[in-house]
């Protein structure tokens, strides 16, 4: 009965404590997310049945650069790894977006104007049409029959001629073409041609080329989700062998390994590109400034073919050029040697001759510490105007100087640029994630380790912290939408903060404030491992962290990945306690308040709304032996009276104002002008998820209290986070004191 009534106590205490509803931000999240099975862990690493499809592609393209069109024949070999028999395939047509048909046409930019660029009102209305789609000439089984197909916008329906059973292999051979599109023309041209008037050249840039196959997996089948430009792709892994047949003085760079750099390349190419892999403290210009000025010149009417090898990726993209300058360097990873190499126009002198490789060589050797090192041979960054755009091996990145002079900002821009696409090699590249599904699992955590490359080794830069997400998260509740939103459903406006930086954050706090470096770094480690050359979803990468770390995560997924909370803490109130000491000066008894409070009942006087005018006393009474239950040995109350004596004691009251609950830091500024910290766990809000009281031991006296001095938790609002209270003076006043 006793027992029952203490239970009954506790029950009556803790609805006092919290009058407002529940809201289980620490429950558990595996209703949020797709609960494990054979195929996926419970651990978050690939189960034992896990399986992927696999699609192997030999390709032969010729570009036509008096028409802007691309030609190409490919043989597709499909392995169906699945345990399912399919009688039909899903291959992707990106190209098809550019039309003007497309369902997705204008809509990430529909709104007139009373004022509105005619750059603008093209990207609109198309008021100048150009052709741009796929034409498909044939789609053929490995025996030569025409298969039946149905094209839907950018996915096309191949109908088998005969059923592909579980652990078959099918070929298909299709042929096609399509018009290359000017990319300053439309809005999102990640590809394309850019044409540069001073010298009559062209700069191409071909990706999404070649029909590809869609994804088909465990977790929802084929995803055939139409491409509409901000959902980027869904890839399965595979080998290429690729012919590229381009005009004579053109340049190619490339996804995969040159095979025939003898027949494609000048002796003196070739000698250079020796020298550059042996040198590993700089770049070795391959194609110099003159050389490419000079080939700028002649417009040869005759073709060669490059040709090119790449193993185990999951899309294959070039650039050519008669333009371009190259540089390339040697980078040592633990493991391999890799090739860092820049194309590049003469219109990106002289800062891409200076930084590109350079850039590539952090980026290659950050990331690598951070995950695993760099697998393939070659990692290449092309220049090119208003985009940043990431490949296997290759990435086209914009940024450039104008009469040969670039401000700091858009040179931070440019470096920022091309390690971020180099970065992409991780994720999603090889780390596989779907992003047309999910693009803050490719962007959120690429950007994660590109910020901490620029933070490394470009130290002066702005990089992102907590602070930067602050401005974003304190936006229009209305319209914010969660980091678990799919891709296509962001706002244009939004998608940025939401998908790169918020995320971003989330891992910077739990690495270096929730966590800690070293076992985070560790955790991150695994999940890049564990799902590299494979296909993780959200809760691979939710579970992973848990499951190499021993923390419980659901809390934080649960408030910053699935809902718009913010976070802001507010510091209500500070009270400071003494304990009362029968023989102590009657000097120092004057100057404390006159206000004694039973250390077993509760205080029935004010709250304290301000400590600066001294202490409250405590009185400390000796504990009754009830109150010990069935233990028989008891505390020394002298011993406890004499560790507290002369010591202070302040109560602070925290509430969560904003509905996201983290970890709370401390600050304590002494009279003496010295200080500490003290840090709370995130599980202090538990069972109040709105306000919390705690009590601390000083030996000093204190002047101030901060909540988040460092500005770890992206605090929306810091003007409530210091105790005692500070008059905010307006922008008037503060003009007007200025002016007195």
């Amino acid at each position: 009965m006793r027992t029952l009534t203490f239970l009954l106590l506790l029950f009556v205490c803790n609805i006092n404590a919290q009058t407002q509803p529940w809201q289980g931000k620490f429950e558990p999240i595996d209703n949020m997310i797709s609960a494990p099975n054979v195929y996926r862990a419970a651990s978050g690493a690939p189960g034992k049945a896990y399986w992927q499809q696999r699609a192997d592609y030999n390709i032969k393209a010729t570009l036509d650069e008096k028409n802007n069109t691309l030609y190409g024949e490919e043989t597709i070999t499909y392995y169906n790894n699945s345990p399912d028999d399919l009688t039909y395939l899903w291959v992707q047509l990106e190209q098809n977006v550019n039309k003007k048909e497309n369902e997705d046409f204008g809509s990430i930019n529909n709104r007139m104007k009373d004022s509105i660029t005619s750059r603008k009102l093209q990207f609109l209305t198309r008021a100048i049409d150009f052709p741009a789609g796929y034409t498909i000439k044939h789609v053929k089984d490995a025996d030569g029959n025409h298969i039946k197909t149905m094209v839907n916008n950018t996915m096309m329906k191949v109908k088998l001629n005969t059923v592909l059973k579980s652990g078959e292999t099918t070929k298909l051979s299709i042929a096609w073409s399509y018009p290359i599109t000017d990319r300053s023309m439309y809005l999102l041209s990640r590809e394309g041609y850019e044409y540069f008037p001073e010298d009559d050249n062209t700069v191409y840039l071909i990706a999404h080329w070649f029909p590809r196959m869609a994804v088909y997996n465990d977790t929802e089948g084929w995803q055939n989700q139409q491409f509409q430009k901000l959902g980027e792709f869904a890839l399965e892994f595979g080998d290429y062998e690729v012919e590229i047949t381009v005009p004579e003085d053109h340049i190619v760079a490339s996804t995969g390994e040159l095979l025939n750099s003898e027949s494609v390349l000048t002796k003196t190419q070739l000698k250079r590109l020796e020298q550059a892999k042996k040198s590993f403290e700089k770049p070795v210009m391959i194609i110099t400034q003159a050389e490419a000025e000079a080939n700028e010149k002649e417009k040869s009417k005759k073709q060669k073919t490059w040709k090119f090898h790449a193993k185990n990726v999951r899309d294959f993209a070039f650039a050519s050029s008669r333009k371009f300058m190259w540089d390339a360097q040697a980078v040592k990873l633990s493991t391999n040697t890799v090739m860092a190499m820049s194309f590049y126009p003469k219109e990106g002198l002289p800062v891409w001759q200076e930084e590109s490789t350079k850039a590539i060589m952090h980026a290659l050797e950050v990331y690598s510490e951070a995950t695993f090192d760099y697998p393939y041979p070659v990692c290449i960054s092309v220049n090119t105007s208003n985009i940043g755009m990431e490949f296997p091996m290759i990435s086209f990145n914009g940024g450039r100087p104008i009469n040969g002079k670039i401000s700091d900002n858009a040179k931070q821009g440019m470096i920022g640029t091309i390690i971020h696409e180099v970065g992409h090699n991780w994720f999603p590249m090889i780390v596989s994630s779907d992003e047309r599904k999910w693009m803050w699992m490719d962007e959120g955590l690429n950007t994660f380790i590109h910020q901490r490359t620029v933070a490394e080794r470009y130290p002066d830069f702005n990089s992102v912290t907590p602070k930067s997400i602050v401005p974003f998260m304190s936006g229009d509740q209305n319209i914010l939408r969660p980091i678990m939103t799919n891709s296509d459903n962001e706002l244009m406006s939004q998608f940025g903060a939401n998908f790169y930086l918020k995320p971003t954050v989330g891992l910077q706090m739990l690495r270096n404030s929730i966590i800690g470096k070293e076992l985070f770094d560790d955790a991150f480690r695994e999940y890049a491992n564990r799902w590299k050359y494979k296909h993780p979803n959200p809760a691979d990468l939710f579970r992973t962290l848990e499951d190499a770390t021993a923390v419980d995560l659901d809390w934080f997924y649960r408030g910053w990945f699935f809902t718009t909370d913010v976070v802001d803490m507010e510091l209500t109130a500070v009270k400071w306690f003494k304990v009362y000491e029968e023989h102590s000066n009657i000097e120092d008894q004057q100057n404390t308040k006159k206000v004694k409070l039973s250390a077993n009942s509760n205080n029935t006087n004010e709250a304290a709304k301000d400590f600066t005018e001294g202490p409250e006393i405590v009185t400390m009474i000796s504990t009754p032996d009830k109150a010990y239950g069935q233990f028989l040995s008891r505390l020394d109350d002298d011993e406890i009276r004499k560790q507290l004596s002369g010591k202070n004691i302040y109560e602070v009251t925290i509430k969560n104002i904003g509905g996201l609950v983290m970890p709370i830091t401390i600050e304590w500024i002494f009279k003496d002008g010295t200080s500490e910290i003290d840090t709370l766990p995130a599980d202090i809000w538990r069972r109040n998820e709105y306000e919390i009281q705690e009590t601390f031991i000083k030996t000093k006296e204190v002047s101030q209290v901060k909540l988040d001095p460092n500005f770890e938790f992206a605090d929306t609002n810091i003007n409530n986070n210091i105790f005692p209270k500070t008059e905010e003076i307006s922008e008037f006043d503060e003009f007007k004191n200025k002016k007195s």
